[in-house]
C-alpha cells in the first residue's frame, strides 16, 4: 500500500483487521486460503510461500484423554508476583484431569525440590487416603520438571513412587491448558481481590487464604469439564472412585493372567527339555 502512495496507520490497520475477523496471522491465513478456493486468484511467491508454511500443528488440541481420578494429573508452575516482605512468588499447581480437583502450593523458589514437594505434601496423598494411585503426570519441559534421574529430585520422587511421566511438546503449552486455565482462575478471582484488600507479610500467611479458596475451588464451585458436567470437583472425584477401583481389578487379574500363561509356558519347556534330556541319556 505505501507503494501504491496510500498511506494508513498502524491502528487504522488493525481496526480493518478486527473488523474483518483477521487480527491474527493464523486467521489471515486462513481468510485468504478461503478467497482463493472461492474466487481462483492469482497469489503472489510470498502468499503461496506463507500458506505452505501454516503449521497444522498449530490448530487446536482436542481434550485430554482421561479416564478416571488418578490416571493423569496435570502440573504447572506459575508466576504470581513480587509481594513487599516476602520477595518473588510462585505457584506449583496439580490438577486431576478427570474431577478436576485441584492442588496448589506457594513457593519463593521455582525449582526441582518445590515440583517435588507438591506431590509429597499434598497430591499423593490426598488419592492414598482414598485408596487411588496417581499413576502419570503431564508436564512442560521446565528445568523443575526435567533433567537427569540421578541428580533431579523431581524425577527421583516419580521414580520412588512409580508415576509415569509424560512430557508436553516443545512450545506448545496448550497442550496443558488444564493447568494455565486454572492459573488464570486463581489470579483472577483470588490473587487479584486479595492483594487489592490485604498486605500479606509472609507467604504462609498467603498460603492460608490460599487454602480456604481451594476448598471453594474444590468443594462448591462446580465445574463444566466433560465427567464433571455441573457438579463440583469434589463430588465427581468421589463418584469416580469406584471407576478407578475397577480398573485397578480389572489391570491386576490381567497382571495374574499374563503370570499365569508365563508360568504354563515355562513349566511346558521344562517338561520338554527334561524329556529331552531322559531321551538323549536312554541312548
Amino acid at each position: 500500500m505505501r507503494n501504491r502512495g496510500i498511506l494508513i496507520s498502524p491502528s487504522g490497520v488493525r481496526g480493518i483487521w478486527l473488523r474483518n475477523n483477521i487480527e491474527t496471522y493464523p486467521k489471515r491465513l486462513k481468510s485468504l486460503s478461503d478467497k482463493v478456493s472461492k474466487e481462483n486468484m492469482i497469489l503472489s511467491d510470498s502468499q503461496v510461500v506463507a500458506l505452505e508454511r501454516a503449521k497444522p500443528s498449530k490448530a487446536p488440541h482436542g481434550a485430554i484423554e482421561t479416564f478416571y481420578p488418578g490416571y493423569l494429573v496435570a502440573q504447572d508452575t506459575c508466576y504470581i508476583g513480587h509481594l513487599k516482605d516476602v520477595g518473588f512468588v510462585y505457584l506449583q499447581t496439580a490438577i486431576d484431569t478427570y474431577s478436576k480437583v485441584a492442588f496448589a502450593k506457594l513457593y519463593i523458589h521455582k525449582n526441582a525440590v518445590v515440583a517435588a514437594d507438591l506431590l509429597r505434601d499434598k497430591v499423593v496423598p490426598f488419592f492414598e487416603e482414598n485408596g487411588l494411585r496417581v499413576q502419570r503426570i503431564l508436564t512442560d519441559r521446565g528445568t523443575e520438571y526435567c533433567d537427569n534421574i540421578d541428580r533431579h529430585e523431581y524425577q527421583l520422587f516419580l521414580a520412588n513412587k512409580g508415576i509415569k511421566h509424560t512430557k508436553t511438546k516443545p512450545r506448545s503449552p496448550q497442550t496443558n491448558g488444564i493447568c494455565e486455565r486454572f492459573n488464570r482462575t486463581f489470579k483472577n478471582e483470588f490473587v487479584s481481590v486479595k492483594l487489592r484488600s490485604k498486605m500479606y507479610s509472609s507467604k504462609e500467611e498467603f498460603q492460608q487464604d490460599a487454602d480456604i479458596w481451594l476448598n471453594y475451588y474444590n468443594t462448591q464451585r462446580t465445574h463444566s469439564g466433560k465427567y464433571c458436567n455441573g457438579k463440583t470437583p469434589i463430588k465427581t472425584f468421589f463418584d469416580g472412585i469406584e471407576l478407578a477401583k475397577n480398573y485397578y481389578i480389572e489391570k491386576e487379574n490381567k497382571r495374574e493372567d499374563i503370570e499365569k500363561e508365563n508360568d504354563e509356558y515355562i513349566l511346558h519347556q521344562l517338561d520338554f527339555m527334561f524329556a529331552n534330556y531322559g531321551q538323549k541319556n536312554e541312548k
